[in-house]
């Protein structure tokens, strides 16, 4: 069920941007990947070791910089580092131990990323947002 409500809520997120023009500003997609990254830091906020935290804070760090290094570059880095931390999140239990993050989130944010980097491609694919930085 996780997957489902992660991929409706992906969709229906990046469909809303679309429509209402939330994206049109280049800051949209690295915003929300930022937001994304720094869920497990609240996890291991509410759950884990120090040890854990500062963890889940180099691993956010690291998906911060991928979406400054998108903003500043091309929406292709931050295409794909949204499908990455998708597939990241789905492996995470296996380098991270956060007893703080919920049984359901991997499937759910691997599903919500995956998607959401995944209409972002499109998008780029049609043209209908600019990949690089427009010069003023």
């Amino acid at each position: 069920m996780e997957y489902a409500i992660g991929l409706i809520l992906g969709l229906a997120l990046a469909s809303a941007a679309a429509i209402i023009g939330f994206d049109r500003d280049r800051a949209f997609y690295p915003t929300v990947l930022s937001v994304i990254a720094s869920y497990y830091v609240l996890f291991a906020v509410m759950g884990a070791s120090g040890r854990t935290l500062v963890a889940e804070i180099v691993v956010a760090s690291v998906f911060f910089l991928l979406a400054v290094a998108g903003f500043k570059t091309t929406l292709w880095v931050v295409a794909a580092a949204t499908v990455g931390h998708g597939v990241f999140d789905f492996a995470h239990h296996s380098f991270i131990d956060n007893p703080g993050v919920p049984h359901w989130w991997p499937g759910f944010c691997l599903a919500f990323d995956v998607s959401l980097g995944a209409f972002l491609a499109v998008r780029l694919l049609r043209q209908s947002i600019h990949p690089t930085r427009s010069q003023l």
